[in-house]
């Protein structure tokens, strides 16, 4: 932790859980053909170009307060959860700043909805980092560019991982606000206040990925993107859900009961997918939310075996068997049916 002189610089700890930094193969980018769908991109370019958020994220006499006033534990969580939120928007515009880059010549519809929506990503980053000098503490957006670790994701896992990561970001926050706004005595801070406008940048997002999707249908319409599909689904369900098992005490803090936060974020989240992915999961199937609940539980197993243990064998042996049964429960979440997308959209008309 580097001190300045009004505050502390902090960098994000890394864990399997955290927001990850990805890079592509900007070749194969490059090659993309999105004639298919271009009339779809055309109009995104459009509502991009727009810009409705321009005067969005503006803070107001509001923030101009202390926050001595937060429990020490509650703003511990609140500082992980901004930290967290502009770790995962500052990754989003590194990736689309280099797209845009890599694009120009080859695609430039694509290289400019990648330009905005880098655009978009760097307003929130900055505006939470902000919301992070009101305690004293800045994430050192530098350091990160140039420390993490960065995961190498093909084009179509790009499209699958992002589409969904946008998608779900839209229902986290927009199912905060609206509770927010039936009980704003929960609201402990006025970052989220601007989450209503904010989440539809995401969806926005999501729009333009399921676009690119939709322009390539083997990624979609074939058995093997209906097992990617599937596992992306899963992978994004597990991480939110696991994560926030461990920060259940924040969502206590603003009024909501996390694990019944995280129901309706999946559900609709699914929903959301289903619009655009052959299939989506059977999260009316009871034992799905149960073998959630049990790896969320080895999941906090092994974070109390890192604060018991200093010693890193003794640690690795405590932490197998928990593995296996955590990596167990993954795979019967995987192995459970899924349902084709077109039996969820005729119940949702």
């Amino acid at each position: 932790m580097q001190v300045t002189t009004n505050s502390s610089k902090i960098s994000a700890k890394e864990t399997l859980l955290t927001p990850r930094f990805y890079t592509t193969n900007f070749e194969e980018m490059a090659k993309l053909d999105i004639s298919l769908n271009i009339q779809e991109f055309e109009a995104i370019l459009k509502e991009f170009r727009a810009d409705y958020n321009r005067q969005h994220f503006i803070r107001d006499e509001e923030f101009e307060q202390s926050w001595s006033n937060l429990d020490k534990k509650t703003k511990t969580l609140f500082i992980e959860f901004l930290e967290r939120s502009c770790t995962a928007e500052f990754s989003g515009f590194l990736l689309y700043k280099e797209l845009s880059r890599r694009l120009q010549k080859t695609n430039p519809i694509m290289a400019e909805c990648f330009l905005l929506m880098s655009r978009d990503e760097a307003r929130h980053a900055g505006f939470l980092n902000k919301a992070i000098g009101d305690f004293n503490l800045s994430l050192d957006l530098g350091f990160l560019t140039k420390s993490r670790k960065y995961t190498f994701f093909s084009p179509k896992f790009i499209f699958y991982a992002t589409y969904l990561s946008e998608k779900i970001g839209y229902w986290r926050y927009i199912t905060i606000y609206r509770h927010l706004e039936k009980h704003p005595e929960h609201r402990i801070y006025p970052i989220f206040k601007f989450f209503e406008n904010w989440c539809q940048d995401e969806n926005r997002h999501g729009d333009f990925f399921a676009a690119l999707l939709k322009s390539q249908p083997n990624f979609l319409n074939n058995l093997e993107a209906r097992l990617w599909c599937r596992f992306f689904l899963l992978s994004v369900f597990a991480t939110m859900y696991l994560n926030d098992f461990q920060r259940s005490d924040f969502y206590k803090a603003i009024g909501l009961d996390s694990r019944q936060y995280d129901i309706q974020v999946i559900r609709k989240t699914n929903e959301s997918a289903s619009r655009i992915f052959p299939i989506a999961l059977n999260v009316d199937k009871p034992e799905f939310f149960q073998y959630l609940d049990v790896c969320a539980s080895k999941n906090r197993l092994l974070i109390e075996i890192d604060k018991l243990y200093e010693n890193q064998i003794l640690r690795n042996i405590k932490k197998l068997p928990i593995y296996l049964s955590l990596g167990w429960n993954l795979i019967k979440l995987y192995s459970i049916a899924p349902i084709k997308s077109s039996a969820i959209n005729s119940t949702i008309r």
